[in-house]
């Protein structure tokens, strides 16, 4: 049986969508300020990729799973720019972030290149988004206003 696409197409303001694809690309979309405090959250996406500027990242997307922002989401971005010399702490604080993601110790979240971090950063997703691990996580203003800082304050069972 074919799907008629065109009764899915009726009830769009297609030129509004497409707007807001283009503002959702361009990372503008309409995401509500998430302000400073805990949040119980889940991971429901991590991987290893790239800034716009083309430096390997971390990035985690976040999904808040009660209170007024229920549902909405939240991304740790983790560059590491890999010509600057504070690429050192770029990572350690990646790693750390990992460490308390998977509940694990410094031996099993190391940092051995850039191949091996992917496999890594992969292999934790898989386990934590597969199995419905649940965080208390605090976000907070850092002291550069353009960025947020964020910590897992605990792993929820």
């Amino acid at each position: 049986m074919a799907i008629n696409w065109d009764e899915f197409d009726k009830d769009l303001d297609l030129n509004g969508l497409k707007e807001d694809v283009r503002d959702a690309e361009a990372g503008s979309g309409d995401f509500p300020e998430i302000p400073d405090g805990k949040y119980e959250v889940s991971v429901n996406n991590m991987e290893l990729g790239e800034s716009k500027k083309g430096d390997p990242m971390l990035k985690i997307r976040f999904e808040i799973l009660d209170g007024d922002f229920k549902g909405q989401k939240i991304f740790y971005n983790g560059p590491m720019q890999v010509q600057k010399d504070h690429v050192k702490y770029q990572i350690h604080r990646n790693n750390e972030m990992l460490r308390k993601l998977w509940d694990a110790s410094s031996s099993e979240v190391e940092f051995n290149g850039f191949k091996d971090y992917a496999d890594l950063v992969l292999d934790i997703a898989e386990e934590i988004i597969e199995d419905g691990w649940e965080y208390v996580l605090e976000k907070r203003r850092a002291k550069n206003p353009e960025f947020d800082e964020y910590e897992i304050l605990e792993v929820l069972d």
